[in-house]
């Protein structure tokens, strides 16, 4: 729960009233590999704080899987989109390895945006960052090369790029494993 609390912290000021207000709302749950968090067609109850592991984020298009998230420690995830409207979600999300998330409920996200004021003010911080790393990918995907946006995230995520199957990052970059397993060969650390 240190983490999140000290995430919470770099990005707003918090009492300790409003530390223990945090805690009284959210469920620590340690999950193994390869477990399913969500399921395309259910709809989201849980806004996601990941403490330590790693999670991927997909879609199943036309039987093809498509990893839209890679998820590294020390930060959120959730189908967002689903979680808000209560809708049937699109999305997968799944444990890649053996992990330790602390997730608020729906209720719980409600009850701590109405009786508290910092906690619109985190969210709108928190989504602001997603949305700009979104951006940033598509602007990746549209101006670097495959080999530059693989530097780029091994740059970026040692950790993931060191824990992740070729093919989920191929998926996650947007080419095929094989193109992937050229460029890693190509490439001298």
């Amino acid at each position: 729960m240190e983490n999140l609390i000290n995430y919470i912290k770099s990005k707003i000021t918090l009492t300790q009233n409003d530390i223990d207000l945090i805690k009284n709302h959210l469920v620590i749950e340690e999950v193994p590999a390869q477990t399913n968090l969500l399921k395309a067609g259910k709809v989201e109850r849980y806004i996601y704080f990941l403490d330590t592991g790693i999670v991927k984020g997909y879609q199943n298009v036309d039987g093809k899987i498509v990893v839209q998230h890679l998820v590294n420690e020390q930060d959120f995830f959730t189908s967002l989109d689903s979680f808000m409207t209560e809708t049937p979600s699109l999305d997968y999300y799944e444990t890649i390895t053996e992990s330790r998330i602390i997730k608020i409920s729906k209720p719980d996200f409600n009850i701590l945006q109405k009786e508290t004021k910092f906690w619109a003010i985190f969210v709108k911080e928190v989504t602001n960052e997603h949305l700009s790393c979104k951006l940033e990918r598509v602007k990746d995907f549209q101006i670097l090369t495959a080999k530059e946006r693989y530097l780029k995230f091994v740059n970026q995520y040692p950790k993931l790029a060191l824990n992740v199957s070729i093919d989920n990052i191929a998926s996650f970059l947007g080419m095929e494993p094989q193109s992937l397993s050229r460029i890693r060969k190509q490439v001298a650390f």
